[in-house]
């Protein structure tokens, strides 16, 4: 249930704590004795701080802090909100200058307290001393958020409902084990560092981190259910209006990942969450990397079976955004047919399933040591109209064009949304800011799905 919190398969190798963690997010260290001289009567501060709007590098590197201590920053005097003269610092002040959510609830006397301690509000604010004041706003420290529900349980993690004191949203909190000698999991370092610097109304947003001395827990926004879930609501026939608003929203958040050089790596219905608005989010970016450079070599032991490319199934480990795209056409077919398209049980069923369907005409491929060794009979390729009769020709058209054995052939998120398929949604599409959500535009609206059967999702007309 809801393993589209976090990630499903083999727990990955782990890495110190102390070292790589910090290493990784460029965190303040913290002094065990430091800790507990701050926290006086409140108990045992968190080692470190981090909140959602620290500038991060899609490679997990942050800025370079100020040259503020750690002393400064331990201090409550070194919270450096600026008053000029005696104006009263308001709470519209206050979460500007934090870049806070709008609908914070600044803690009781806070205001106050910044009247009489702060130096002038015009001038600029240093990066530890703005962690010291989120942490005494409630930021980085688990009574700010209330436990709820067990969600589910994966190998390293589990996943809760829960709701945030400060704004009383509802969250998912994602708390991760610790283990003693191995420390933070490298797929939680590596989900921390991306997330913090992607910032799109379809990618999973992530609020708040907390570091106790057992557990790494990440506060994301809560979303009601994953793509997966979605269909099966829907006995896995949904309105064809629905596939291509869910659909544009994969490929959104997509092109906002890749032209940043991130790769999800990790494309499936479960990691796609969805709001009872119909808001479609990317999630679970354990996998994800940061391809800085074009021909950096990564494991090809990525992508759920079912969704993995048929060059990586054959081994190739350079790859780049294309990568994702086959993944997007295996979903796209999913939601349009009710079926997984290549749903194989090894990787040597999986070749077997995508050369039926599409021919083993790669050029080639007879070379590769891997093909040749699973003496696989000649195929020849079927019309895919056949096996998914719902989609149009221009839907056909664009299936086609995301299933390219060639990785550098298969279409990238930007040019898919920009195809005739997309036409009916209409042209404002193209031109929202990345932060503001689709549905923000009256001709987007979510159709009631034909094999309805849980979806909360209001109808807003029939095929």
């Amino acid at each position: 249930m809801l393993h589209h919190w976090f990630g499903e398969g083999l727990r990955p190798r782990g890495v110190k704590i102390k070292a790589q963690l910090h290493s990784s997010l460029s965190l303040p260290r913290f002094t065990k004795s430091a800790a507990r001289g701050q926290a006086g009567e409140r108990g045992i501060m968190p080692w470190y701080i981090v909140h959602e709007n620290l500038k991060m590098g899609s490679d997990g590197e942050s800025d370079q802090a100020s040259g503020t201590s750690s002393d400064e920053v331990q201090s409550p005097t070194g919270v450096c909100l600026r008053n000029r003269g005696n104006r009263r610092i308001s709470a519209e002040d206050l979460n500007k200058r934090l870049s806070l959510p709008a609908d914070i609830r600044i803690p009781d006397g806070y205001l106050e307290k910044l009247q009489l301690s702060s130096p002038p509000f015009d001038q600029p604010l240093s990066r530890r001393s703005r962690r010291a004041s989120l942490s005494e706003i409630g930021f980085g420290k688990l009574e700010t958020y209330i436990k709820l529900d067990k969600l589910g349980e994966g190998t390293y993690a589990t996943v809760f409902k829960g709701r945030s004191k400060l704004t009383d949203n509802l969250v998912a909190l994602k708390e991760i084990r610790l283990e003693h000698e191995e420390g933070a999991p490298c797929t939680a370092i590596r989900e921390v560092s991306l997330l913090k610097d992607l910032k799109h109304a379809n990618i999973v947003t992530l609020h708040d981190i907390i570091h106790t001395e057992k557990s790494l827990t990440l506060v994301f926004e809560y979303l009601d259910k994953d793509l997966k879930q979605y269909m099966d609501d829907c006995g896995n026939i949904l309105s064809m209006q629905n596939v291509k608003i869910f659909l544009y929203q994969i490929l959104r958040g997509l092109a906002y990942c890749h032209r940043r050089k991130v790769l999800h790596r990790d494309l499936k219905p479960q990691n796609l969450l969805i709001n009872d608005r119909g808001e479609l989010k990317l999630a679970d970016f354990g996998l994800a990397r940061a391809k800085s450079v074009p021909t950096k070599t990564y494991s090809n032991e990525v992508v759920t079976l079912w969704y993995r490319p048929p060059d990586v199934l054959l081994g190739s480990s350079e790859y780049s955004t294309q990568i994702d795209m086959w993944g997007v056409g295996c979903i796209f077919y999913e939601m349009a047919a009710g079926r997984p398209l290549f749903p194989g049980s090894t990787v040597e069923d999986e070749l077997h399933l995508i050369f039926r369907l599409l021919e083993d005409n790669w050029p080639g491929i007879s070379s590769i040591d891997e093909f040749k060794s699973y003496k696989f009979p000649k195929y020849k390729a079927q019309p895919l109209i056949n096996h998914a009769p719902r989609l149009d020709t221009d839907g056909i058209d664009l299936l086609m064009s995301f299933l390219k054995y060639e990785s550098k052939k298969r279409t990238s998120a930007d040019e898919a949304m920009r195809q005739p398929y997309f036409r009916s949604l209409g042209p404002r599409m193209h031109t929202l800011p990345e932060n503001i959500s689709i549905f923000t535009l009256k001709e987007v609206q979510l159709q009631r799905d034909p094999g309805y059967r849980n979806s909360s999702y209001p109808e807003s007309g029939e095929e």
